[in-house]
């Protein structure tokens, strides 16, 4: 039997890793972010800020990334598996631009069936950037719609995790899925 999928997804800085670290340190199975890997390969490379640079590589390199999640997260011997972002968040952010992408993009979402998605919402209080993370909170706003919107383009009805403190926000998603 295959687990359970459940996306944490939200736009930047809005405390999604935090909360799926906290979500791994009660013994959950947990897939982490890999844009941060592909950003600090490509800074390896000398490429500075592989989105900006060439949007649509670094989205193929995603993409490849969080398929191979998804098919991870089916071989795991788990009731659930959580995923910090998944396939539709590649197409989210494409969307944000004026970038032509394949259908294959599209095809991946609908190949990529998730069973639950909880989306955090822009809060302003906690938003910061790094080196990583270059959106102001006015385009961390936008990226919340866009994901919002493309994940329900896909089927999706995304459950908004309430602002709180980390215990707050993970007994949410815990308590939702009847888990904790």
């Amino acid at each position: 039997m295959k687990p359970k999928k459940i996306v944490i997804t939200g736009g930047p800085s809005t405390g999604k890793t935090t909360v799926i670290n906290k979500i791994d340190a009660l013994g959950y199975t947990c897939l982490h972010e890999i844009s941060r890997d592909v950003t600090l390969a490509a800074r390896e490379e000398g490429i500075t800020q592989l989105f900006l640079t060439n949007p649509l590589l670094f989205s193929d390199k995603l993409l490849e990334g969080r398929i191979k999640q998804y098919q991870n997260a089916n071989e795991l011997n788990k009731d659930i598996v959580f995923l910090d972002r998944g396939v539709p968040d590649v197409v989210a952010y494409l969307n944000g631009t004026d970038i032509a992408y394949g259908d294959n993009y599209n095809q991946a979402c609908t190949n990529t069936k998730y069973d639950v998605v909880f989306i955090f919402p822009p809060w302003e209080e906690i938003h910061s950037n790094d080196n990583e993370r270059y959106e102001d909170f006015e385009e961390a706003k936008r990226l919340h719609n866009l994901l919002d919107k493309t994940y329900r383009d896909f089927g999706y009805t995304p459950i908004i995790v309430p602002t709180g403190t980390v215990e707050e926000r993970t007994n949410f998603i815990l308590k939702t899925l009847n888990i904790s």
